[in-house]
């Protein structure tokens, strides 16, 4: 029985983080097409530096923090309204805002196949790690996997970004996702035992790219 449920929360998390899920990820670029531009990220080897460097200190361990108070917080409508509202506020500027917020919402339309009364609890309006981490604590998936298949999606979107933009082909891209596995699960683990005290971010290339990719002339992605 244990087998089969554990099998039953691989299935769901697959499916939720998967590029299929109706998300559209794959139009978001969370600053790295700006930072392409900008000759910040030109090859396989500044692209591994980048994503580690978002994943360990930036918008990706936010996003694991943020997912794991959710995850927790999902029966407790105060807590879990308060890190609604946080995790909004913390979007560092319009574009950033706009990904995390309609990714939720898309999230949350999508997620009503798995009905639970914690979407109710959700509204429309959510940040898209809270928004996973709600629902997946709702089935009890657990928190370290949930964070980890988030975290590994995220990192999967950004090389298909970086593949479309042309800095690197898609065998070093898978190559770069195989490499990065041992970041995300560490990234998983600790952000699984964090709290809100432990957000925060050091990663100030990677939020001007975001801002200055509101004015790009010409560009393929939304962020």
């Amino acid at each position: 029985m244990a087998e089969r449920v554990d099998t039953q929360a691989l299935l769901r998390l697959v499916t939720w983080l998967s590029p299929a899920f109706p998300v559209g990820a794959f139009s978001y670029s969370n600053g790295l097409e700006q930072a392409v531009h900008d000759g910040h990220v030109s090859d396989i080897e500044s692209l591994r530096l980048w994503l580690e460097t978002l994943l360990c200190h930036g918008s990706g361990w936010n996003d694991a923090v943020l997912l794991g108070e959710a995850y927790r917080g999902f029966g407790e409508p105060v807590q879990l309204q308060s890190v609604i509202e946080l995790a909004e506020a913390m979007a560092a500027n319009c574009e950033r805002h706009m990904e995390t917020m309609l990714q939720g919402e898309a999230f949350l339309a999508a997620a009503r196949h798995w009905p639970h009364t914690v979407l109710d609890r959700l509204g429309e309006r959510t940040a898209y790690p809270v928004a996973v981490g709600a629902v997946a604590g709702a089935h009890a998936t657990g928190l370290e996997p949930a964070i980890a298949a988030y975290l590994h999606a995220s990192v999967s979107n950004a090389v298909s970004v970086a593949i479309r933009c042309g800095v690197t082909g898609q065998r070093d891209g898978v190559g770069l996702i195989a490499a990065l596995e041992p970041t995300i699960a560490a990234v998983a683990r600790k952000a699984s035992a964090a709290s809100l005290e432990d957000l925060g971010s050091a990663t100030i290339a990677a939020d001007i790219s975001s801002l200055r990719h509101e004015t790009l002339h010409s560009r393929l992605f939304r962020s």
